[in-house]
């Protein structure tokens, strides 16, 4: 055998070994046995979860090899793609270009399917175009959720076990139309823990899918507020259990407590910060 085929055949089994690494990473993913989702906030598979209560770790963390491509970065593609094809499909009156603006879509219906494994490529594209609007209607934008970050004389911070996965997070829910934002985090706060607030300040705005706390665009608000009334009494559909819990022993399983915990008792402690917000990146498609 010649210098160059052994050298041929040498990059083609790289080039599989590749591929099976990534397979197997892939299906570590989809296999996780951590919650799939928040209540109207569906958390991605390899979400990282970081625990600061008893008996957890601190944070855990995944690594992965510089070339890896992960099922947030794959899911983050999909929607940016598929939001780019429906807001021109909203916008443009040629033929040829609706034509184009679907198939980037099938693509990504594609590209989500290969990072969730239930979703349906056929089923996403028929879903997707159900959404077009025409003109501004159709310009797609990423949804908007809103929180409360409250705490008690102790120093302690309110959280909420979702009723449907289990994850413990703050009060938070999706806006609605009618309420400003702040308006929005008194409104949750009392319908998921009957707890009475006052805003007092916007403290962090998170771009949630990110994050991997959503699987469609989201950017998240979070307020801090004051308690002012009310008695602990969590929503009987949406919540398992509420409480207040002390830095040093917040429950498990804690969605994305390694990002926002300390922006949070930086708030309820007194501290007085500049908003928290998600650092731009280069380029902005990649991961962290």
């Amino acid at each position: 055998m010649s210098v160059d085929r052994e050298a041929e055949l040498a990059d083609e089994a790289l080039v599989e070994d590749r591929v099976d690494d990534r397979a197997v990473r892939g299906s570590s993913l989809g296999s996780s046995p951590e919650p799939s989702a928040l209540r109207g906030l569906d958390l991605v598979p390899g979400l990282v979860l970081a625990g600061f209560g008893h008996g957890s770790p601190s944070v855990v963390a995944v690594t992965e090899p510089p070339h890896a491509v992960s099922a947030s970065d794959l899911l983050r593609w999909a929607e940016t793609l598929s939001g780019v094809a429906r807001t021109g499909l909203g916008f443009t009156q040629s033929l040829y270009e609706k034509e184009r603006f679907e198939e980037v879509l099938k693509v990504a219906a594609d590209i989500r399917a290969a990072a969730l494994e239930e979703a349906e490529a056929d089923v996403l594209i028929e879903e997707w175009l159900s959404t077009v609007g025409e003109g501004v209607s159709g310009y797609v934008t990423p949804k908007i959720a809103v929180a409360g970050i409250v705490g008690n004389e102790a120093g302690e911070i309110l959280l909420t076990q979702r009723a449907d996965s289990g994850v413990w997070l703050y009060p938070v829910g999706w806006a609605d139309v009618g309420y400003s934002p702040s308006e929005i985090a008194i409104k949750e706060v009392y319908e998921e823990t009957g707890i009475e607030v006052e805003v007092q300040s916007l403290i962090a705005v998170f771009d949630g899918l990110r994050l991997g706390f959503a699987r469609l665009g989201m950017y998240s608000l979070l307020f801090h507020c004051n308690m002012i009334g009310g008695e602990l009494q969590g929503h009987p559909l949406e919540t398992r259990a509420v409480g207040f819990f002390a830095r040093d022993a917040l429950p498990w399983p804690l969605a994305g407590g390694a990002r926002w915990v300390d922006t949070a008792f930086a708030a309820i402690d007194g501290e007085t910060r500049p908003v928290d917000f998600d650092l731009p990146r280069t380029p902005p498609w990649r991961g962290d």
